[in-house]
């Protein structure tokens, strides 16, 4: 059976599935057709009517050929009937939805100094670990958005340096790779948390690229350690540039070093300056325990950073008349052949 014919009909009746009407105004015929057969069928029964003087009180049985009289008929009502339904024509249709929006500028911040090395968030990875893990499953949901708007997404790590790992991109693939990368500082002259670095680097990209939106997702688990660039001018930049930060404390135990020795300690961490870093630019901060927790924080990022879009709906279809019409050839002429074969009425 051949392929439907693609069609520029609209489908102005919809029946069931992604099945349609185009001219449906043609279904009026039918009690025409309903009539025809009943009016034909009466005439019929008449003018065969007889009544033997013998036998009377007598019923006489039907045979085999007497029992199908009415086929031909059917048949042929049938075809009528398909064929008035292939005057309406039958319509398969596709409804395909699309967005006009634009996705949302990211860039994705994450600490790799040695206190990352710490197994807190899960019992036995690293907190770094756990963070490419849960950066990874939000890059992919953003970068693959199903309803529309992918986002442009860099990924940036930092310690004492901040470190452009994967500039902007759309391949959720390459970014995965250059994520897999990221790895715990191993010299301590590289070791440090500058988060005045990082951000500013981040503020910076997302300035020279001109999106009408963006954000930074700031994640981390220390206060910062490095002054060779302010906070301060990574909050400027970021407000001048109309940046929204949403910083992260991934850190469940508080350590603490004494020579070589670490320890846990009962102590709270000093979020203060991630805090002010969200309210100044009008993002949010967050404070992760586990990995459950910081699962809900990038959902709820993301939720929040859903950009408005208008949907068009838009309608394929397919003609199905010429294989109505097959099959009304069919009927007829399935009825006809009985008919040749001398299965019709006698008077």
């Amino acid at each position: 059976m051949q392929e439907n014919l693609p069609s520029s009909a609209p489908v102005r009746l919809e029946l069931w599935g992604s099945i349609g009407l185009g001219d449906p105004i043609f279904l009026a015929l039918l009690p025409l057709v309903i009539l025809a057969v009943w009016f034909g069928r009466r005439q019929g029964s008449l003018s065969s009517l007889s009544i033997p003087l013998s036998g009377i009180g007598h019923r006489v049985p039907k045979s085999i050929r007497q029992r199908f009289l009415f086929l031909p008929d059917l048949l042929e009502a049938i075809a009528c009937v398909l064929l008035i339904l292939a005057l309406a024509r039958p319509l398969d249709f596709n409804v395909i939805h699309s967005v006009t929006s634009e996705g949302v500028d990211t860039v994705l911040v994450v600490d790799r100094s040695s206190s990352m090395v710490h197994m807190d968030l899960e019992a036995t990875r690293t907190r770094l670990d756990v963070v490419k893990d849960v950066v990874a499953a939000y890059a992919e949901r953003r970068m693959t958005d199903e309803v529309g708007a992918s986002d442009n997404v860099a990924l940036l790590s930092f310690a004492r340096y901040p470190e452009l790992r994967c500039p902007f991109t759309l391949d959720v693939d390459a970014l995965h790779g250059f994520l897999d990368e990221v790895k715990i500082v191993e010299y301590q002259e590289e070791d440090g948390t500058a988060i005045g670095a990082a951000l500013t680097k981040s503020a910076d990209m997302l300035g020279q690229n001109g999106a009408e939106s963006s954000i930074i997702v700031l994640l981390t688990d220390g206060a910062n350690t490095v002054d060779d660039i302010l906070p301060e001018d990574g909050i400027r930049l970021a407000k001048e540039n109309g940046v929204r930060v949403y910083t992260i404390h991934a850190e469940r135990i508080v350590y603490a070093q004494v020579g070589r020795r670490i320890f846990p300690t009962e102590e709270q961490p000093d979020t203060t300056l991630l805090r002010r870093i969200a309210s100044e630019t009008g993002g949010r901060f967050y404070r992760a325990k586990d990995k459950d927790g910081l699962e809900e924080i990038y959902a709820e990022i993301e939720e929040l950073e859903r950009t408005p879009r208008v949907e068009e709906r838009r309608v394929e279809t397919r003609d199905l008349y010429p294989r109505v019409l097959l099959f009304a050839l069919g009927m007829a002429v399935l009825g006809r052949s009985l008919v040749a074969f001398g299965l019709r009425r006698t008077t």
